[in-house]
């Protein structure tokens, strides 16, 4: 990942509708949307969910797969890791403490492995 690679994806998630279209693909990972699907969930013209995906994906955020006569869209989670891993390498000038809350904001989305209560 480089700093024009980031700023591609930054930009292209820098807008509500686009910001909107990247959550619900990842929440339906790994199936994914027919597009015409993703509009109407969005609530936008088919033709303008067309241009918005083509941002993404020029930023390497969602792909398309044509399955039949739809456009299958996913979220290329890959890509969005490496710009999180981007923007956070080296952001506390090597100081792991000032980063430490960020790390525990995080450990709340990771599952965690069910305890069992002995009966």
């Amino acid at each position: 990942m480089d700093a024009k690679s980031t700023i591609a994806a930054l930009a292209a998630l820098a807008q509500p509708t686009r910001l909107q279209t990247f959550r619900l693909l990842v929440a339906h990972e790994p199936e994914g949307i027919p597009a015409g699907e993703l509009a109407r969930l969005i609530g936008v013209p088919q033709n303008t969910m067309s241009a918005h995906l083509s941002t993404l994906s020029q930023a390497g955020l969602v792909t398309g797969e044509r399955q039949s006569r739809s456009i299958i869209y996913r979220a290329d989670l890959n890509q969005f890791r490496a710009v999180a891993l981007y923007l956070l390498k080296d952001c506390c000038g090597g100081n792991v403490s000032l980063c430490q809350p960020l790390i525990e904001d995080l450990a709340c989305c990771t599952p965690t492995p069910s305890l069992t209560r002995p009966n």
